[in-house]
């Protein structure tokens, strides 16, 4: 598997489909973006979750730039969707388990039912924990515990960012799992709760500019990090900013 080193974030270059995951054991999959990029920048336990990944695909496609510009490396783009429609598809076709972990108990109950009559060769079960933001130690044994009785082949985490990716990273150690994979919004676009933007808008790149004007709080909550990496590229670009 080939890794670009991308402005300090090993960054997967390659085809999910390379990934063995019955010969895989906590093996954690995040996605990082420029919004992403921008949270770990204030927040290291997450910054350490992301770089610490057994594979980081890139998510935002303007992160692609900086591979481009300061490796001259193409990295083709990796979406959460895109992860989660792979490995569910090796559930369906290996008889997987898949386990859901964050979100409403409504939303799960509609991703339940329509993931097992689209999948239905996969066994699937799933835990909605509390809503709050910080998780407890009983919190996380409770999560673990659910998780474990189960003994899923490949484990979703639905969850706003970073909380997702610390949370897979922090009890990674403590799963019995094959994969983790961090999928954030998929769990409400895969529950029909919103909609993903037409294709059109994802080839171009500018998936983001339709979901700000579905969620302007989006675009409020996330505008400070995007602009956080653009300086930084910019930086790195003219050799004032070093890789670590």
């Amino acid at each position: 598997m080939e890794i670009v080193n991308t402005i300090g974030y090993p960054v997967f270059k390659g085809d999910l489909a390379e990934i063995d995951v019955l010969n895989k054991s906590k093996f954690l999959i995040n996605t990082v973006s420029p919004n992403s990029y921008g949270l770990a920048q204030n927040d290291s336990i997450a910054e350490e979750a992301l770089k610490k990944s057994d594979i980081l695909i890139l998510d935002g496609v303007y992160f692609g730039w900086a591979s481009l510009a300061l490796k001259g490396k193409k990295i083709n783009r990796i979406t959460g969707w895109d992860a989660f429609r792979t490995l569910s598809l090796w559930a369906q076709n290996n008889s997987g388990k898949v386990f859901f972990l964050g979100s409403s108990v409504a939303t799960l109950e509609k991703i339940k039912a329509k993931f097992t009559a689209e999948f239905p060769n996969t066994n699937v079960e799933y835990y909605s924990p509390p809503f709050k933001e910080s998780f407890s130690e009983e919190d996380d044994l409770k999560m673990q515990e659910a998780i474990n009785s189960f003994q899923p082949d490949i484990l979703f985490i639905g969850m706003t960012a970073p909380k997702q990716e610390k949370w897979g990273y922090k009890n990674k150690p403590y799963l019995k799992v094959k994969v983790i994979c961090t999928i954030g919004n998929v769990f409400d676009w895969y529950a029909g709760n919103s909609k993903r933007p037409h294709i059109f808008w994802q080839k171009v790149g500018l998936e983001w500019l339709v979901r700000i004007f579905h969620r302007p709080e989006i675009f409020k909550r996330n505008i400070g990090n995007q602009m956080l990496f653009f300086w930084h590229l910019f930086l790195y670009i003219i050799k004032v900013k070093k890789v670590c």
